[in-house]
């Protein structure tokens, strides 16, 4: 194939550039803010598909992020591709706010306290922040998936813990502050949008004049 990379990544490094892109993630945010500007439609409507991609990093459904911000900004009528580059909200310096903000928030609405273990520091003994508590989730899902096959016994106690300290309390508290970053995105992303479509075309018509024109433009 003609656009195919010469050099084939392994494996591990497009798991790795998953969480650390190429370049840094600085540099990943200035080229989403430079392809979602580019996006041929209305300001409202990619702003209405980078507040369903907002609004999606707050939910704890990781891995399927892509697949339901992009149903959210079809139910918006929002522009898709602006919801895919929406999630990077979420990234390796938002996921800590993120996830404490939407746990705390959940457990203060359900009335159930905080398991403060989640949020201590590495040198504590016990620790095991949230992306270990989501790790350990998928072992016990997949043992339990492999023990219908097998002989082994499939043990539902570490998921229903997982579910009652962290997934539930995620989902519920993610709500509120998902709509308030989502909301706040949205009303900053039109106008600057606005600016830059109005001063592209500005661009472009006077680049056709000076074409149409070459000799005024001498």
């Amino acid at each position: 194939m003609v656009f195919r990379r010469r050099d084939r990544r392994p494996l591990w490094r497009v798991l790795l550039e998953l969480i650390w892109p190429r370049g840094g993630w600085g540099r990943a945010a200035q080229y989403v803010k430079h392809r979602v500007r580019r996006l041929p439609d209305t300001p409202e409507k990619i702003s209405r598909g980078i507040w369903a991609g907002v609004f999606t990093s707050f939910t704890p459904f990781y891995g399927l992020h892509f697949v339901i911000a992009a149903f959210i900004a079809m139910v918006m009528r929002g522009n898709i591709l602006a919801s895919l580059m929406g999630t990077f909200f979420g990234n390796p310096l938002t996921y800590i706010p993120i996830a404490y903000s939407a746990l705390a928030t959940g457990h203060w609405l359900l009335g159930t306290p905080l398991n403060h273990s989640l949020l201590k520091g590495p040198r504590d003994p016990d620790f095991c922040n949230i992306g270990c508590q989501f790790s350990n989730a998928g072992g016990d899902l997949l043992h339990n998936f492999n023990a219908m096959f097998t002989d082994e016994r499939a043990d539902w106690h570490g998921l229903l813990d997982f579910n009652t300290e962290v997934f539930y309390p995620y989902l519920v508290g993610g709500i509120l502050p998902g709509i308030i970053a989502a909301t706040i995105t949205y009303y900053v992303c039109v106008p600057i949008i606005r600016a830059y479509q109005n001063s592209r075309r500005k661009a472009l018509r006077a680049k056709l004049s000076q074409l149409k024109n070459p000799a005024d433009a001498e």
